[in-house]
């Protein structure tokens, strides 16, 4: 496998700290590798080095001649005095660009609602990452080197981005670097991992999945291994144990050894008892939304919605931005009137909301960290049943991940990932027993993640949850809904029947539309001019029916089918005429689920 890059006995420091000592390292053809590891610890250090943008303070990178590498880092570089045509593909001729289907898709892929003539100055910070993104995937690189790249990306972006990683760079062609911490983009586009940590960089082969059990099979082997971060890794383990990752990463070890380390670990959640527990905070009666609407300037952007929300309920909210997501968390919340319908809350209800704009501590930034937190409570109790702990502020500070010497920092000198903990905390610490998260995971590490997930899997009330992190949101949350066209619908096969439900959704615009030619289409939305004239009176009435019974259809197959692959999997591998038998009745269950979501397609656009 040729080689593309290298490095030889990297050291780096800074004046408080060593960063990296003696590194050596290499990228070859084919090669997707995924950087993980603690902020702070030189993951955007790392790559700066081997792109050429830091110079260590010693060791020396090397790269094969003629090998183009394209970086994205978290700095914004654009000019704004230019165009959104401009920054992507500069002066190029508009057939020649235009001609291209890999420029054509990246720009359908990222900048579908961003205008395509118009001026990058006033753009969000979001649109002009995407912005960004899109000039590098434009290029003709052979090494990309990317520095979290899903920032600002919803679930559908993610998605498009990792297919068309694998596309454009299949095995054994080009290389990638990339630091992120959405761990299911590690675990879909790497082939390989390295872990910065305590001045060194460890190789794992496959990505996040296979990582977390080679570290735990580590772990296991290297008995002075700190017993917290083992005890995270396993968690992560027992989500594993629910999905296939695990067992399709190939790791070097043998399957069999990584199905046994999955074998004895716990759930992640004893269900039972936080239900109860939640019961018994919340009574009954959570958050019912009755027929409850909501519409802005005459335009009504979430359509009457029935929703009876129950104690100890999980639910992560998905929705292309815009779709009214805040809006729904506000209908729950309390911060949102509804125009129609009503939003009914039972009595005991206290909801609290971790929103993005991290208010709770505005008026605490010149005080250190140990005084904001005990001034709210002395003890705090973790877990539930025989596994409560009384913990002090500083114990849970520790758990979150605080140093000691933290503890006496002005919250105003905290990192964005530290106040973001810290925010989290201060809500628990409140006591609510409903508890909204609106992307909770920004600017926080891999660890640091799994340690808020440990938190959250003994916390006993109602979770609801937006956030563009697939792999946080499928974590900690039970079930999924979407916000499709204004209408909440349930995802029995979560994240996945919504990406389907959305590809769907656009190829009838597109269709209704008549697939209109060039990248002009593609940055605009067809969703007005695609829909079919509203229905009114008794036929509304009837569609609205219809449709509410071909959700209820969808579930049942979305079940059906999920029982009919578990059977398979369980079939005798021997038995041929069984098995095609089984695949056949599968294939049945698959069609007639995709002819009813066209159907419930058709009615939503009427229904709109």
């Amino acid at each position: 496998m040729a080689h593309l890059l290298g490095a030889e006995a990297l050291h780096l420091e800074f004046p408080t700290k060593v960063v990296f000592d003696r590194v050596s390292l290499g990228i070859d053809e084919g090669d997707r590798i995924g950087i993980v590891g603690r902020n702070g610890d030189g993951k955007s250090s790392l790559m700066a080095m081997l792109a050429g943008r830091l110079e260590p303070d010693s060791g020396r990178v090397t790269v094969r001649g003629g090998t183009r590498i394209g970086v994205l880092d978290q700095a914004d570089r654009l000019d704004e005095a230019v165009t959104v045509r401009y920054a992507v593909v500069g002066d190029r001729p508009d057939h020649e660009w235009a001609g291209d289907a890999r420029i054509r898709d990246v720009i359908a892929g990222l900048l579908a609602d961003i205008p395509w003539d118009g001026p990058v100055a006033g753009l969000s910070g979001g649109q002009r990452r995407r912005i960004s993104l899109a000039a590098l995937l434009v290029g003709d690189y052979d090494v990309l080197f990317l520095d979290e790249p899903t920032n600002h990306l919803d679930v559908e972006a993610i998605a498009w981005l990792a297919e068309h990683i694998k596309r454009r760079w299949p095995a054994g062609q080009g290389g990638l670097l990339v630091v992120t911490h959405d761990r299911w983009f590690l675990d879909e586009v790497c082939t390989m991992t390295w872990e910065v940590h305590d001045r060194i960089v460890e190789p794992f082969e496959g990505g996040y999945a296979a990582y977390i059990l080679q570290r735990v099979e580590r772990d296991r082997q290297a008995a002075a291994i700190e017993a917290r971060r083992q005890n995270l890794a396993r968690k992560e383990l027992a989500w594993l144990r629910r999905g296939a990752p695990a067992r399709t990463s190939k790791p070097k070890f043998r399957i069999d050894a990584a199905n046994a380390l999955i074998s004895d670990v716990p759930e992640i959640r004893d269900r039972t008892e936080l239900q109860s527990l939640a019961v018994s905070r919340l009574g009954k009666d959570v958050v019912d939304l009755l027929d409850a609407a909501v519409s802005y300037d005459g335009r009504e952007v979430l359509h009457p919605i029935e929703w009876r929300i129950a104690p100890g309920e999980r639910t992560g909210i998905l929705g292309v931005n815009g779709a009214g997501k805040s809006t729904l968390l506000g209908l729950v919340s309390g911060d949102v009137t509804p125009t129609g319908g009503r939003v009914k809350r039972g009595k005991t209800v206290k909801v609290a909301t971790l929103s993005q704009r991290m208010d709770e501590l505005a008026e605490h930034l010149d005080e250190p960290v140990r005084v904001v937190v005990s001034r709210l409570r002395t003890t705090y109790t973790f877990g539930t049943g025989s596994k409560a702990q009384e913990l002090t502020p500083g114990q849970l500070l520790e758990r979150m991940g605080f140093s000691s010497a933290q503890l006496s920092t002005p919250v105003k000198d905290l990192s964005g990932g530290q106040k973001r903990r810290l925010q989290l905390l201060l809500i628990l610490l409140e006591q609510p027993n409903v508890l909204i998260l609106d992307e909770p995971t920004n600017d926080l590490d891999t660890d640091m993640l799994a340690a808020i997930e440990d938190l959250l899997d003994s916390w006993p009330g109602t979770l609801l949850v937006v956030s563009h992190d697939r792999y946080f949101l499928e974590r900690v949350t039970d079930q999924q809904y979407a916000i499709l066209d204004g209408h909440l619908r349930h995802l029995p096969g979560g994240v996945e029947e919504y990406l389907r439900l959305r590809a769907r959704a656009l190829s009838a615009r597109a269709a209704a539309t008549g697939g209109a030619d060039g990248a002009s289409s593609t940055t605009t939305d067809a969703a007005a001019s695609g829909r079919s004239a509203a229905l009114t009176g008794a036929d509304l009435r009837a569609a609205q029916k219809e449709a509410t019974a071909l959700e209820r259809r969808l579930e049942k197959l979305e079940a059906q089918i999920d029982a009919a692959r578990t059977a398979l999997a369980d079939h005798d591998q021997s038995d041929y005429v069984g098995l095609g038998a089984e695949m056949a009745r599968i294939g049945e269950l698959e069609k007639e689920r995709d002819g009813i979501e066209e159907r419930w397609f058709e009615l939503t656009e009427q229904i709109g």
